[in-house]
């Protein structure tokens, strides 16, 4: 209402104007209390979930209302949006959008039709064309109307939960996301089983950690997880294996992406050239699968590592636990969360079990009532009477004498339900059946009893009876693994040019006119060294200045401590000669520093880069003075140590220089690479996590043992990728055998062969062809021993025989089959710890710095251990490495 205007107010008197004052609402307040209502509405009936039963009102009203239909069949899903807007007041489109992502959880609904796809993002078909009902574990944990406590429904005329009675940690199971005012909710999906098992251990008083596990599965790393509060967060990663030399495929996707949004940005990254890939196929139907088909020449190992580094192939997630406690939002954990649906689920158990024992005893109060009405025959009393008053008199004072015999009084409600007996029932009646009801309900009472006197005891019973009807295939899907760090200069492949204007001291991937450097990406860092002794390193651009004089110019690679850099300078302008090795390790961008002493006129004499510690031999040229009887000599760079780019070096000479040649090129200077598995990223690196596998030369290989009955020669590059089924890693030993027992299935028998590897990368298979065959134990030491274990024939019984493989059979061929392990079938092979070496130091395979640490320092044998009781073609095999 508009304000009256001074003139119209002046003649008022000061009653009028009060009046008039009242009418007159300010919009500081409206907005106020009108935005304090919509929010606290948003955030308590819209975006965040009841810490109760873990939904959302929209959630519960669908539930509800399927409930209310359920009859074991399934109900058109816009029949229950139907049945559902009595309760919801937001329309069809929200009800429909919330039950199909319901339905997609795959855990209270059975669905039926086309619900669409979580994998490719596909929508689900119309509500008119789908269908749906309760699963078995949603009605069993969802709904109890004797606990429950209800409300009206938003126009008055239904009754709707204010929470559902949920016996199960639903929230966790599900997870949520929602946005309200001033804050957001996101609690990732868990595992049941896993959920499960920690409610249980919490009960038992045990300590428990829990992790998301998503359906679309793929690998997780929740190492800053953060137990899902503000502040953490998981990277999830898809699962890529390489196929073939030249193609990878896509079998599982990270949580929160479609196979088309993940196609689409492994073409938008192959568009910006930061991978290379030739073309992408989506055969994905019930399963993904996504085939990239690359380049000749592009290395898989480190295309799987640039997918994960800049596409979709790996996300981060960030948890925010939210939930309703007292109608107020709360931040909290997991872990707290699973603690409170485990003590709510504990209570509502409790109060089953009270209104149980509860209509147990008014059910043992009746039934012996009407025993003692009918045995003493009280019906005959009323006979005689002519007022409903009197007949229900009369049975009051026939039953006084047997007061005594019940647990509480007669009521008057009691009086009157013994009236409505039938008189067919009173004829044949019999007491021995009565007895024996009353003794069944006692029982019950019993139970009920026992069941709240251990309360915690039988919670966890119920939660095991849950694991053990609804477990079955609900597997964890998502592989908890640490994650390394990929550096993306080392990953995206070149996508440009590097140039250099050496006389006006500009380089980058513009000046195409100019003289070409090297390939590089448009992300990387340069290092620049100029004619004055100094140093910088810069981001690679279009065009930028980087210093006059530049005598070397290339990609600079962070942490690379193999490239050495051999240097001659003149201190000052007519100071002594100085030569020195050096490694550049940490630097900041855009600052300059002093490869000299740093005295003014200072100037490089020689420099040279050399990506492998290359050392030189230099024929360095004096200029001739009077008494100089020596003109030139020669300069080894290999007798220098390499240090730090700070370092002042040695003296060279004090005599003026005329020129420096190259004589010769030497060898590496550098010790070979010291090479650790890291056991938990299935990752070798060259930073000392994990296990020690020895010290490489350039031409060292690793072998690795898989599973599957095959071997692989790798090359010690850190950016390989291995197989998921490997089993053991070792540095390769050429003329080191291995020693193996598989089942053959063409000949349905256990064999034993030892061979040598052959070289080359190809994964080569050495157990039998045949489907079915089953690598049982494999080992690289060259005495490995075996316990047979046989099964029992009829009455004969074998003793276990222990079995030293290298006496057992000669070393042979490749594709040799072996030799039978025993005529008996074996029970269990299980095996032992090898003899000890014969005492002689092994020659160094690895160049410089490799010593006889290498053999020890790789892995044991694989442990692996098979149950051969079951039939031959349903082996069971245990394996540990």
């Amino acid at each position: 209402m508009a304000e009256d205007t001074p003139e119209e107010t002046e003649g008022m008197d000061l009653s009028e104007q009060h009046a008039s004052d009242e009418h007159i609402t300010h919009l500081g307040g409206m907005y106020e209390n009108w935005f304090l209502d919509y929010a606290s509405y948003v955030i308590l009936e819209r975006a965040v979930p009841y810490v109760e039963d873990g939904l959302k009102p929209v959630q519960r009203r669908i539930l509800h209302a399927m409930q209310e239909l359920d009859d074991g069949r399934y109900n058109k899903v816009a029949n229950i949006i139907g049945h559902t807007m009595k309760y919801h007041p937001h329309g069809d489109a929200s009800i429909g959008d919330a039950l199909v992502q319901l339905g997609q959880k795959d855990l209270l609904i059975d669905c039926q039709g086309n619900w669409g796809n979580i994998l490719t993002g596909d929508s689900a078909a119309a509500a008119r064309y789908i269908e749906a009902r309760l699963s078995k574990l949603g009605n069993e944990i969802l709904f109890n109307p004797k606990t429950t406590h209800w409300q009206l429904s938003y126009d008055g005329r239904n009754n709707e939960p204010i929470t559902l009675p949920v016996k199960f940690p639903l929230l966790l199971a599900q997870g949520v996301e929602g946005i309200a005012v001033g804050l957001a909710c996101k609690i990732l999906p868990h595992n049941f089983i896993e959920l499960i098992d920690a409610s249980v251990a919490y009960l038992k008083g045990k300590s428990f950690e829990i992790y998301p596990d998503f359906l679309t599965g793929g690998l997780a790393d929740f190492s800053k997880y953060n137990d899902g509060m503000r502040g953490g967060k998981v990277r999830v990663r898809a699962k890529i294996s390489q196929l073939d030399k030249n193609t990878l495929v896509i079998t599982e996707i990270p949580f929160g992406t479609t196979t088309g949004s993940l196609i689409e940005s492994i073409i938008s990254a192959n568009e910006k050239e930061k991978i290379k890939i030739r073309k992408i196929e989506d055969n994905t139907a019930e399963n993904v699968e996504i085939l990239i088909h690359l380049p000749a020449g592009i290395s898989p190992d480190i295309t799987i590592d640039a997918l994960y580094a800049v596409t979709d192939c790996e996300i981060t997630i960030s948890p925010n636990a939210c939930i309703i406690e007292n109608d107020k939002p709360r931040f909290t954990g997991v872990s707290d969360i699973l603690r409170l649906s485990a003590d709510n689920t504990r209570y509502l158990l409790q109060r089953e079990l009270e209104i149980e024992k509860a209509e147990l005893e008014e059910a043992w109060h009746f039934s012996s009532l009407e025993k003692i009405f009918i045995e003493e025959r009280i019906y005959r009393d009323i006979e005689e009477a002519e007022t409903w008053e009197e007949v229900i008199s009369r049975i009051d004072k026939g039953l006084q004498p047997f007061r005594s015999r019940l647990k509480r009084d007669i009521t008057h409600d009691d009086i009157v339900r013994l009236t409505e007996i039938r008189i067919k029932r009173i004829s044949k009646f019999d007491a021995f059946k009565a007895d024996e009801q009353i003794k069944g309900i006692e029982e019950k009472i019993a139970q009920c009893e026992n069941h709240l006197a251990n309360l915690t005891e039988y919670t966890v019973a119920w939660y095991l009876n849950l694991k053990k009807k609804y477990g079955a295939g609900r597997e964890r899907k998502t592989e908890i693994r640490p994650f390394e760090n990929i550096e993306l200069a080392k990953v995206v492949i070149n996508n440009a040019k590097l140039y250099v204007n050496r006389e006006e001291g500009f380089a980058g991937y513009g000046l195409k006119k100019d003289e070409y450097v090297c390939e590089c990406s448009d992300i990387d860092d340069i290092v620049v060294m100029r004619a004055d002794g100094t140093m910088l390193v810069t981001r690679i651009s279009d065009k930028a200045f980087v210093g006059k004089d530049i005598l070397h110019i290339n990609v600079f690679r962070k942490n690379d401590d193999r490239t050495t850099y051999n240097l001659v300078y003149q201190d000052g302008k007519t100071g002594p000669y100085f030569v020195k090795r050096f490694a550049i390790s940490g630097v900041i961008r855009d600052k300059e520093y002093p490869l000299t002493k740093g005295t003014k006129g200072s100037k490089v004499i020689y420099l040279s880069a050399n990506p492998n510690g290359e050392s030189e031999t230099l024929h360095v040229f004096l200029k001739p003075r009077p008494k100089l009887k020596k003109t030139s000599f020669e300069f080894d760079f290999g007798t220098l140590a390499i240090k730090g780019r700070g370092a002042a070096g040695n003296t060279l000479t004090k005599i003026p220089i005329r020129k420096i040649v190259l004589k010769e090129k030497g060898q590496s200077t550098l010790a070979a690479r010291q090479i650790w598995w890291d056991e938990s990223v299935k990752r070798i690196n060259t930073e000392g996590r994990g296990s020690l596998l020895g010290s490489f030369g350039p031409a060292d290989k690793i072998l690795t043992l898989m599973q599957s009955g095959h071997y692989r020669l790798y090359p010690a590059d850190p950016a390989l990728h291995f197989e998921e089924d490997l089993i053991h890693i070792e540095k390769f030993r050429p003329q080191q055998p291995i020693s193996a027992v598989y089942y053959d299935a063409e000949t349905k028998e256990h064999m034993v062969k030892r061979f040598v590897p052959e070289s080359g990368d190809k994964k080569t298979l050495f157990i039998s062809e045949a489907e079915g065959s089953v690598l049982i134990y494999a080992s690289t030491d060259t005495f490995p021993r075996i316990q047979v274990d046989f099964a029992k024939m009829g009455k004969v019984e074998r003793a276990s025989q222990e079995i030293e493989l290298e006496s057992f059979i000669a070393v042979k061929g490749l594709k040799a089959k072996g030799k039978k392990l025993a005529q008996q079938p074996p029970k269990k092979i299980t095996p032992l710890e090898s003899l000890p070496e014969p005492e002689h130091e092994p020659e160094p395979e690895g160049g410089p710095g490799a010593d006889e640490a290498d053999d020890s320092a790789t892995d044991a044998a694989p442990n692996i251990v098979i149950d051969l009781e079951a039939d031959d073609d349903q082996l069971r095999l245990f394996g540990e490495s």
